[in-house]
């Protein structure tokens, strides 16, 4: 009768650490050395945060067979949006006013004649403040200007809406790292208290990269559509045992 017991140990040792493969990964652990007795972990931290800057831009259009009678348009629709702006309480260092362009399409290299309009122009007003909160708003009283015939576009071919900045993002950094740090140390005290031995000092740190998304719910980077945003990091530590 074969001897059973040639394969049972190795068998143990291979299952034991599959075992603890599958609960280092269930408990966040990256690494665990036991020769150098060390264990390696990521720290997870997230915070909600506020935009603190907008950028608005107003576009318009206007289309035509006559260039005087285009770029007339044009400056009857830029006096316009400027009003507007200012009537929603903006100065004139909020507001910049970029130059006219009127394009003839039958000057094209591969301009047709067959082309309904051959004028085309366009103005773009652009907003830039640190109010977030009035951009908003004035982003949503739009509707004056478009009843006087103004066509509206935004500043990436008709994708309009402020786009929202946060530019103070190095006075969350702090908070957020101190979150990710102390995030980590949790789970290597436990670990190291589930293995019956106590946490050493910090051998090594990275930071790893700060993600700035919207608060839509999504896990893309920040489009700037949302006033609110979400920060996260994931940090990577390196702990002794004792």
């Amino acid at each position: 009768m074969a001897d059973t017991r040639i394969g049972f140990f190795p068998a143990l040792l291979l299952g034991g650490g599959i075992a603890l493969g599958g609960w280092l990964v269930g408990q966040g652990m990256e690494r665990f050395r036991l020769a150098d007795r060390s264990i390696t972990v990521k720290g997870l931290a997230e915070q909600e945060v506020k935009s603190d800057f907008a950028i608005w831009t107003l576009g318009f259009r206007r289309g035509g067979n006559e260039f005087g009678a285009v770029q007339q348009a044009l400056n009857g629709d830029r006096e316009r949006v400027i009003a507007f702006l200012r009537e929603q309480g903006f100065e004139d260092a909020e507001i910049e006013v970029r130059p006219l362009q009127v394009q003839d399409l039958y000057a094209r290299e591969w301009g047709s004649s067959s082309v309904p309009l051959r004028f085309n122009g366009l103005g773009q007003v652009t907003v830039k403040s640190a109010r977030v909160e009035a951009v908003a708003q004035a982003a949503g009283k739009v509707d004056p200007l478009i009843q006087a015939g103004i066509q509206l576009s935004g500043d990436n071919e008709g994708l309009g809406g402020p786009r929202f900045q946060l530019r103070g993002f190095n006075d969350a950094k702090p908070r957020l790292l101190e979150e990710a740090t102390r995030n980590a140390r949790e789970q290597a005290t436990k670990f190291a208290a589930d293995a019956g031995a106590e946490l050493g000092p910090l051998k090594s740190a990275n930071q790893g990269v700060i993600r700035v998304l919207d608060d839509d719910g999504g896990d893309n980077d920040s489009t700037g559509r949302t006033m609110g945003k979400r920060l996260r990091v994931v940090s990577t530590f390196e702990f002794g045992l004792e």
